[in-house]
C-alpha cells in the first residue's frame, strides 16, 4: 500500500462527497464535475490496488490476505457501484448516493492500510 495514494485517493473521495452533498442541497441531479471526480477515483484505486497486487505477487503479505483481498476488490467496485446507482437515481437524491459511495470508499480505503500495516505474519 502506497501512502502517498492512500491520501491522493482519500482526498478526491471527500471532494467527490462534497459536490455530491452540494448537489443534493440544490436539488440537482449528479452531472459531469461528479463523474470527473469519480473516474479520478477509481483510476487511483485501480492503481493502488495493481501495485498492492504487484506487493502480493512480489510475497509481501498482510497477517489477514484474504480479509486484504476482499477490501481491495471491494474498494475497487464501490465508486463503479456509486456512480452507476447514482445515475439511475431520478431524484435529486442521487449526490448523496455518490457522497455515501465515497466517503464509505474513503473509509475502506484506510481499512486497507491498516489491514497492511498490522504486525503479525
Amino acid at each position: 500500500m502506497t501512502p502517498f495514494l492512500a491520501w491522493s485517493a482519500t482526498a478526491v473521495a471527500v471532494l467527490v462527497a462534497l459536490a455530491g452533498l452540494a448537489s443534493t442541497l440544490a436539488r440537482r441531479r449528479i452531472g459531469l464535475l461528479h463523474l470527473a471526480g469519480a473516474a479520478v477515483l477509481e483510476v487511483l484505486l485501480v492503481v493502488q490496488a495493481v501495485v498492492a497486487g504487484a506487493a502480493l505477487a512480489g510475497g509481501q503479505r498482510p497477517p489477514e490476505t484474504a480479509t486484504f483481498v476482499g477490501y481491495l476488490a471491494g474498494v475497487v467496485l464501490l465508486p463503479v457501484a456509486g456512480v452507476l446507482w447514482s445515475r439511475t437515481e431520478p431524484s435529486r437524491w442521487a449526490g448523496t448516493v455518490l457522497a455515501v459511495a465515497s466517503l464509505v470508499t474513503a473509509v475502506m480505503i484506510w481499512r486497507l492500510v491498516q489491514l497492511w500495516e498490522a504486525p503479525g505474519a
